[in-house]
């Protein structure tokens, strides 16, 4: 499970919009801190529980680098994850200060729509919400189905499925750990592997720190990375969790690193700061020469936390 902390807002609402406005949402209501992270660009109601939301890909990203002239997957990740907030909040009426968690989350990209372009990618997110629950009259959980067209193409698919819980119940779930005070409680922030080996060129954004073990190593959090800490919170972010499953599949996989075509998460409780936490991986047999599977799982105090299959191009030919 993973926490879509939200802030106070600077609008009490917004009006569905048409997609294609050139201007972005609110922050607030994608739960960023950073205007320049923001990549939604305006909502519209299609039917009760369908809608479409415009979003537009900057050429270049400090965190979500383009490799080999196309985009990294992980932005396609980004974008859903911020389609999450903003539907809670402006179609399901969900007060700020819920927390909505993150339960599980899976993609597949087609390679063909990435290609970075002479201008900034413009993407439409086709939605279906379905399984919409509400408990005391207020929306506590829901599953998200996505189809994502680039220029009208097909470019992706995703599906979602997350939790809002209020204030007083998030209290109680998360007890001591319930306050981002705790981040001072983080255990020290270990050596990073070498970027290359993980697909990174800079050591900042290197997720994850050698061991004696072979397939295995210790998650990296640094509160102080601006893109995935881009505000206090008071555990892992869900978005952490997927660029370490990301990275340990590149590890394990080898040097000839392929692109991260497809991912399927399941977020089983929280990764806490105060105490290291162990991702391991492990290449599954190939149905497919072209396509690479790797399972990775996070382990912290002998319980597992997250578990991912990966799939990835077998090499950098593919991507």
């Amino acid at each position: 499970m993973h926490d879509l902390v939200q802030q106070a807002p600077v609008l009490s609402s917004i009006p569905s919009t048409p997609h294609g406005l050139t201007t972005c949402v609110p922050r607030q209501y994608v739960h960023k801190a950073a205007m320049a992270e923001v990549l939604l660009t305006g909502w519209e109601r299609v039917a009760d529980d369908t809608f479409t939301i415009g979003a537009q890909w900057p050429r270049t990203h400090s965190f979500y680098t383009p490799v080999d002239g196309r985009y990294d997957p992980l932005l396609f990740a980004e974008t859903v994850r911020q389609t999450i907030p903003l539907l809670s909040h402006l179609a399901y009426d969900t007060p700020f200060g819920h927390h909505l968690i993150w339960d599980h989350f899976r993609y597949e990209l087609d390679p063909a729509a990435t290609a970075v372009a002479a201008t900034p990618a413009e993407i439409e997110l086709r939605i279906t919400c379905s399984d919409v629950k509400r408990r005391q009259g207020r929306f506590s959980a829901l599953v998200m189905d996505v189809t994502a067209l680039r220029d009208g193409a097909p470019l992706g698919i995703a599906r979602a499925r997350f939790t809002s819980h209020a204030p007083a119940v998030y209290r109680r779930l998360r007890g001591e750990y319930g306050d981002p005070s705790v981040v001072s409680r983080a255990v020290p922030l270990a050596p990073p592997l070498a970027p290359v080996r993980v697909g990174r060129d800079r050591f900042h954004d290197v997720v994850l720190s050698p061991t004696d073990a072979d397939g295995v190593w210790q998650l990296r959090v640094d509160p102080s990375h601006p893109v995935l800490f881009d505000h206090p919170v008071d555990h892992a972010p869900g978005m952490l969790l997927l660029e370490a499953a990301r990275q340990a599949a590149l590890a394990a996989t080898g040097p000839d690193h392929g692109a991260v075509l497809g991912l399927e998460t399941v977020f089983s409780q929280y990764v806490e700061f105060d105490s290291p936490c162990w991702i391991e991986a492990t290449v599954l047999p190939q149905d497919d020469g072209a396509l690479t599977r790797t399972r990775v799982t996070a382990r912290q105090n002998d319980r597992e936390a997250f578990s991912a299959v990966v799939t990835s191009t077998a090499g950098r030919s593919g991507v």
